[in-house]
């Protein structure tokens, strides 16, 4: 690290401390900042002038601690938010954060407005404006003025956490706390020199990595498509492959078969994608789309490798107790089933299509019977998106009424990489198995591709193998993939609990 600058001043506080304001400090070789920063230290000789020249042996004592205390205990340099935009061109937050070892750190952050279609423009670019407002007049100062390192995730996130002071983060918004708890993260695994997914399997516990089975959506429905479709994701997961390299390979593979099959029955327009990269057949049975799949997954020669997702979203079309799968259309309350009559659909999935191994959101998120009903009568995994939102206390509430056996973990939704741990290890710690989830509104962004590695939870949603901000984070675990070489571990057929 080399330092520069033409003098020093030096004066005199109540306590008798020297304070030194750096104008010029070279952070690494040929780049450098000139915010200024202070310091201020007891004096260990007499005081010099209140201006003295770089050969004041005293100001020379002073600028040497300085360099050693502020690499020790003073890693954070300066944050800064600004507006950037997710890939449905709504407002979003990306946080730079600078450090004595890397000079700059990035992370693009969505918005947890994103998931709610009907938001108007306006809401989202407020939301953003705040979460921005906060971060550099409040946040940035406070952690920047701190003596804690990168390093020191936890500590870092609970000053934010109480600075903030409420149970929701209300008054910062999980915004602005998350897209600089996201940064520190990655700061934190530069500060040590280590990738980024070894560095979040230390802060974990976890003495190893595993690469995880992808969940392509690969077609898409409910309100995330203007088909009939009620159901709102139908996922791939190439469990069958001997690494992640080979799951891409057949996922792709899949992927481009169920096109032509796409084509062939309903015509070019069919195949246009939606904002995760998955076709929108215009269909309405739910069947159909397993079809299509069954159909696709043959033709590509798959049949041993690829099982079947879904995410169902039942949120959406709930209605006065009962779920509506024509919702699009209408209301009409003749048509709406009960949650026995929903899950009986699902025992038919079950039944006809063996492939269907998961199922996220079957029901409403509050109604907590059916779920517990449902889960206690099936083998498949029952993802809790909706229903938990990676909230320690629902997901608590869910172990005790045996609601699902798996959280879908978004990090956005509980607003800190701290918390997003804590709940990852809850619900590990109960038996359950865990998948790592993008947003429908993304960016390029690739942090959920290391935290899923370094949390070895073995499975990842993150979209079609289709658009660059959904194939950035595959190509990331491609990278790692190829990083750790013979270490590499795949997921696999063991993609609900890879640890055991």
């Amino acid at each position: 690290m080399c330092f520069r600058s033409r003098s020093i001043c030096l004066s005199t506080v109540d306590h008798g401390a020297v304070a030194i304001t750096l104008r010029s400090l070279t952070v690494t070789p040929g780049t450098y900042t000139s915010q200024p920063i202070r310091y201020c230290a007891p004096p260990r000789h007499a005081p010099c002038p209140t201006t003295i020249g770089p050969r004041c042996p005293s100001a020379h004592l002073q600028f040497k601690r300085f360099v050693i205390l502020r690499r020790r205990t003073m890693s954070i340099l300066k944050i800064h938010a600004r507006e950037i935009f997710d890939s449905r061109g709504n407002p979003t937050v990306e946080v730079d954060l600078y450090t004595n070892k890397a000079l700059k750190i990035f992370y693009f952050y969505l918005p947890s407005l994103c998931a709610l279609v009907f938001t108007p423009f306006s809401s989202f670019l407020s939301g953003v404006k705040r979460a921005i407002k906060y971060v550099n007049e409040f946040l940035a100062p406070a952690l920047c003025n701190q003596s804690v390192s990168v390093v020191e995730q936890e500590k870092i996130d609970k000053l934010m956490l109480d600075m903030d002071g409420t149970e929701n983060k209300s008054k910062f918004g999980a915004n602005a706390i998350l897209g600089v708890s996201l940064a520190v993260c990655k700061a934190g695994a530069a500060e040590k020199g280590v990738p980024l997914y070894r560095h979040i399997a230390d802060l974990a516990g976890n003495p190893e990595v595993i690469l995880p089975v992808p969940a392509f959506n690969v077609i898409n429905g409910g309100s995330h498509a203007g088909n009939k479709l009620a159901m709102q994701e139908f996922m791939i997961l190439p469990v069958g492959a001997t690494s992640f390299k080979e799951a891409m390979r057949i996922g792709a593979e899949v992927y481009h078969n169920l096109k032509n099959v796409i084509k062939e029955k309903y015509g070019k327009d069919a195949t246009n994608v939606g904002d995760e990269g998955g076709f929108a057949p215009n269909i309405l049975e739910n069947k159909e789309a397993l079809e299509l799949l069954k159909n696709a997954i043959a033709k590509a020669g798959y049949t041993e490798q690829v099982v079947i997702g879904m995410d169902v979203a039942a949120s959406e079309f709930y209605r006065d107790g009962k779920y509506d799968l024509d919702f699009k259309s209408p209301a009409d309350p003749k048509r709406y089933i009960t949650s026995d009559q929903l899950g009986a659909i699902y025992k038919g999935f079950e039944d006809n299509y063996p492939v269907v191994v998961s199922i996220e959101d079957p029901f409403d998120q509050d109604d907590w019977a059916a779920w517990s009903k449902f889960t206690g009568n099936t083998s498949i995994q029952v993802v809790g998106d909706d229903l938990t939102v990676t909230n320690p206390k629902r997901i608590a509430k869910a172990v005790a009424e045996k609601a699902c056996n798996c959280l879908l973990l978004k990090v956005n939704q509980i607003g800190s990489v701290t918390e997003s741990l804590q709940a990852c290890k809850l619900a590990q710690s109960n038996g359950w198995g865990v998948m790592v989830s993008h947003r429908s509104g993304e960016t390029e962004d690739t942090f959920i591709a290391d935290l899923v590695v370094g949390l070895c939870t073995g499975q990842i949603k993150t979209g079609a193998p289709c658009r660059s901000e959904r194939l950035a984070k595959y190509n990331q675990l491609l990278r790692i993939e190829e990083e750790l070489g013979d270490k590499a571990r795949f997921a696999g057929k063991k993609f609900r609990n890879p640890l055991n």
